[in-house]
């Protein structure tokens, strides 16, 4: 079993709060990872039948026959349970008490806030990273754009065979089709998730609203031409990415506020979080058909900054992930915040650098008045190295 970045911060939060909730989307290893990090905590599926039927009618004496730590899986399922865990987290007081997971965020989420508030670390685990499926460390997010990375362990496959798989753990430990194991799953989330949380009558319709939100990958978020050209309102596409973005199949790029003197764009940018995925919506159908696709640049930009958000989310930090773009089309696709310090980074999917690779950092830099500030380019070449004072990786040591 491959080894996940988070499992440190898992256990730490564990011995700090009564109660540690592990979310994020269906299949991404929460399971796997909390028998792993527990070895010893009792397990419970709430998806078993029994089990739920027995927390639903009786939640006081369900609970009542675990002494010590538990992990209880899919937790949202039983929403009652929040009030009872809280009594008891109150009266005990003891560190890992509960450990609680559950896919469908949007429930979970508000669930705790209602009754757990303060007692509970909340963690995120999104699929495998790059660094994950390789069994190395993640690139130090304090060095980027700074130092040269070494001794990172390289990928083994072709960077379109990576994108075309995607990251899902099942994919990899069981050697799957991912066409035909990302079809269940998108069929699977669909039909019994989207039912769950927006009772959406006309799942055809939401299906569609999926696929144009996969064409619009990486482009700026214009939700009243998405809602036109999907037949609902605006309200309803507001409602229905707010899910996605919860469910952690988006996420929604913010532009960084700072302006330079400059009028900038307002509008966000979306972006798929599993580029597997993402390529099954665009139905791309092979790798070979990934590296001639019109839109394998915007792939290749969503693979980078959902390694960069992993990266943030499998230490237990927020991704404080942004792009710049002005009114004149000047742009950078992916600003790292740090405190005080900005770290711009460009994602090109060309397998060899040309100079105008550099050409929106050097504008960057020129009209920040950070001239010397680190800077990086993510490329789809196998090289790293440091070229006009900007640290060049491969894709391959993210």
């Amino acid at each position: 079993m491959q080894k996940r970045t988070l499992q440190a911060s898992l256990r730490k939060a564990a011995r700090e709060y009564p109660v540690v909730t592990l979310t994020g989307p269906r299949q991404s290893g929460k399971t796997t990872l909390a028998i792993s990090a527990f070895p010893k905590s009792k397990y419970i599926s709430l998806e078993d039948p029994d089990q739920r039927s027995f927390a639903q009618e009786n939640p006081r004496e369900f609970l009542t026959r675990f002494t010590s730590s538990v992990i209880l899986d899919e937790v949202q399922r039983v929403p009652d349970l929040f009030s009872y865990i809280q009594t008891i987290v109150d009266s005990e007081n003891k560190p890992g008490r509960f450990i609680l997971t559950g896919s469908q965020n949007f429930l979970l989420m508000k669930t705790i806030r209602q009754s757990l508030a303060g007692r509970a670390a909340i963690l995120r685990l999104l699929p495998f990273s790059l660094s994950e499926l390789e069994n190395r460390n993640p690139l130090p997010l304090a060095q980027i754009g700074k130092s040269l990375p070494r001794g990172a362990r390289l990928a083994d496959r072709s960077l379109m065979e990576v994108l075309f798989y995607g990251f899902y753990p099942r994919i990899h430990d069981k050697e799957l089709d991912p066409q035909n194991w990302l079809a269940n799953y998108y069929q699977t989330y669909v039909e019994r998730d989207v039912r769950e949380i927006l009772t959406v009558g006309d799942l055809k319709t939401f299906g569609s609203f999926i696929r144009l939100c996969a064409g619009r990958n990486a482009q700026l978020l214009n939700l009243s031409s998405l809602a036109n050209d999907c037949g609902i309102t605006h309200t309803t596409a507001r409602r229905w990415l707010s899910v996605l973005e919860t469910s952690y199949l988006v996420t929604v790029l913010q532009p960084h506020h700072r302006n330079f003197s400059k009028r900038l764009v307002k509008s966000p940018k979306l972006f798929f979080l599993d580029t597997g995925l993402l390529c099954y919506l665009l139905r791309i159908r092979s790798p070979e058909d990934l590296a001639i696709h019109a839109l394998r640049g915007s792939v290749f930009e969503s693979f980078v900054v959902s390694e960069f958000y992993k990266n943030f989310l499998h230490q237990a930090q927020e991704a404080d992930l942004y792009f710049w773009r002005d009114a004149a089309g000047h742009e950078i696709d992916l600003i790292l915040e740090r405190g005080d310090e900005l770290i711009p980074i460009e994602a090109k999917s060309g397998q060899t650098v040309s100079r105008d690779f550099y050409k929106g950092l050097r504008y960057w830099r020129r009209l920040s008045g950070r001239q010397q500030t680190p800077a990086a380019l993510v490329y789809g070449g196998d090289e790293t190295y440091r070229r006009e004072d900007v640290i060049t990786y491969s894709w391959r040591v993210l």
